[in-house]
């Protein structure tokens, strides 16, 4: 059975898309089964593990207005172990579309029940904004995974976030839990990106991930190229960054890791 981590924070430049995108990879390296969903208009995720949006036909927008079946709508993609359920435009006014369904908060959890014996992990991107999308993702879900940027601003949209965590939590998901806060875009030359993860593991403690995620070029070229930076460059300081995140998910979930 599937554990369903989202992986939320509406605050723009974060890395949200990018820690979807590469811990799902990382994770069906690592030999678990693994569904990443795009629940981000932008369908960043889905560009970003190859495939080209003129060519989608059905997407998570069908799921969650039209009622199609996840299973019609799964994407092998070039990874093995890793499947897609892709996003699109269309899902913008998905949340017009819902607003008078009967228990619309709970689509999404509805669409991947039937889906979560198949994987051993199903990744969420959630929708950058704190709107039903996106409390749909968080209800869907077991856990959090909150990508924070190492910039001065880092806990500005962090409370937004966490509140939105909890009103879910004390109305809809009461077992959501914070798989935890993951520092991005760290440069260990800046004082600054040093101080801000000082200051983030003193509020936060043991909420923060020990992997850090360092700035890194290829990291940056992979999506561009369709791909996760483990296919792109599995040398690359980003592919070894989200590959210690991965490890450090299962350790946490008692998962053990094949070693060679």
């Amino acid at each position: 059975m599937a554990r369903i981590i989202g992986v939320a924070n509406q605050k723009g430049g974060v890395g949200k898309t990018t820690t979807a995108i590469n811990l799902a990879a990382s994770l069906a390296v690592l030999e678990m089964k693994t569904l990443l969903v795009d629940a981000d208009p932008q369908a960043n995720s889905t560009t970003g593990v190859g495939f080209d949006l003129h060519n989608i036909t059905s997407s998570l927008y069908n799921c969650m207005v039209d009622g199609t079946a996840a299973q019609d709508v799964i994407l092998k993609t070039n990874v093995p172990n890793l499947d897609l359920i892709p996003s699109h435009i269309d899902l913008v006014g998905a949340e017009i579309e819902m607003i008078n369904y009967p228990n619309r908060e709970n689509v999404m959890k509805s669409l991947l029940d039937p889906v979560k014996e198949l994987y051993d992990f199903i990744i969420i991107d959630c929708s950058p904004s704190l709107g039903l999308i996106t409390v749909n993702s968080l209800v869907a879900a077991n856990s959090v995974v909150v990508p924070v940027q190492c910039e001065f601003f880092a806990l500005e949209g962090l409370g937004k976030l966490l509140n939105t965590i909890k009103i879910v939590q004390s109305r809809l998901n009461p077992d959501l839990e914070i798989e935890g806060i993951l520092m991005t875009m760290y440069d260990g030359r800046l004082r600054l990106s040093n101080q801000v993860v000082s200051e983030v593991r003193r509020h936060f403690d043991e909420m923060v991930f020990e992997t850090i995620i360092h700035r890194n070029t290829r990291l940056s070229e992979a999506p561009s190229f369709g791909k996760p930076v483990i296919l792109y460059d599995s040398d690359s300081k980003g592919a070894i960054n989200y590959l210690n995140l991965a490890k450090e998910i299962l350790i946490k979930n008692n998962i053990s890791i094949e070693t060679e």
